[in-house]
């Protein structure tokens, strides 16, 4: 599977990443298959070196906003600062088998996973391409 995304989108989180040295986390705006825009969050999790929690107000923000015409809520981003951009047993166990966009930034490299229905209710992570446009 083929998802593109703007070189500016990618450009804006691979820098949102690098200047933290924790995990760093937003969402993916746009359509299926296609990825427009992004929204940064603040990551509120209770040990953000090692984990990543969405800040609420901005996850409500864009399905309000979503609901209003603007972009779907696609996905979400976050960085691995000390690992690599493979998602973890924690992101395995916090996902939902929903199809969701996950772009997973570790030193530099960004990858794309898409999380869809395992066996027996999991999570199954695979990987998508991205095409830059």
């Amino acid at each position: 599977m083929k998802v593109e995304i703007a070189r500016g989108v990618l450009a804006q989180i691979r820098a949102l990443c690098a200047a933290d040295r924790h995990e760093v986390c937003g969402l993916l705006l746009g359509s299926v298959g296609r990825i427009d825009a992004m929204a940064p969050a603040d990551n509120i999790a209770p040990d953000p070196s090692r984990h990543f929690e969405l800040d609420p107000a901005v996850l409500i923000a864009a399905y309000r906003a979503a609901r209003n015409g603007g972009p779907a809520v696609i996905g979400h981003y976050h960085s691995h600062p000390s690992g690599v951009a493979v998602p973890s047993a924690t992101d395995a166990a916090c996902a939902a088998p929903d199809n969701a966009y996950w772009l997973i930034v570790a030193d530099g490299v960004a990858r794309l996973w898409v999380a869809g229905p395992g066996e027996g209710g999991a999570v199954r992570f695979a990987e998508a391409k991205l095409d830059m446009r």
